[in-house]
């Protein structure tokens, strides 16, 4: 299993011009990378195409956000975020994703398509500290409950603000939806 693990290497700037393009099947094998994407990551098609997408995780994002990701595609919505992953040399890069299902005619899942960008210093700023709550909570509530622990602390502190996920994560990303949500 081809691994990125992270080793404290240095931040691979992702530039405001860079898009990033992955495509994987259903269960999150990549079957599609952009140069960009190879770039930014330090890895050739080779050892990225056939591997789940989930070897650039950074050990930073909880595993929470992962789970919220997956039932957000699961219900056939698409899914944002501001993610830390790992590049190939042990260091990392920040984007903002979107994930959408991607369906054939006939409706039938043929996996995803993932879009990321470059994220803004103040959206980093304002997530840091709320991965780093998922993550306590997670680490105190063990393996098993703790992303639906984090999960369920995010909802609470969203609805404490009076908005959605999505809404949160847009407006950090300076993508504010028009009209709320």
């Amino acid at each position: 299993m081809v691994s990125f693990p992270f080793s404290g290497g240095p931040e691979t700037p992702v530039r405001p011009d860079d898009v990033i393009i992955t495509k994987t099947d259903p269960q999150g094998r990549i079957t599609y990378a952009n140069r960009t994407f190879m770039r930014i990551v330090g890895a050739p098609e080779s050892a990225l195409l056939g591997h789940p997408h989930n070897i650039i995780r950074h050990p930073d994002m909880p595993r929470g956000a992962f789970r919220l990701m997956w039932k957000t595609l699961a219900g056939g919505n698409e899914f944002f975020a501001a993610v830390k992953n790992c590049t190939a040399s042990g260091g990392f890069y920040w984007v903002f994703a979107n994930i959408t299902p991607d369906y054939d005619a006939s409706g039938k899942l043929q996996g995803y398509f993932s879009v990321r960008r470059h994220l803004r210093q103040e959206a980093r700023a304002a997530i840091e500290p709320v991965y780093a709550r998922m993550r306590a909570i997670e680490q105190e509530a063990g393996k098993q409950a703790g992303p639906d622990k984090s999960v369920e602390w995010l909802a609470g502190e969203l609805a404490k603000q009076g908005v959605s996920y999505e809404r949160f994560v847009l407006d950090i990303a300076g993508y504010g939806l028009e009209g709320g949500k």
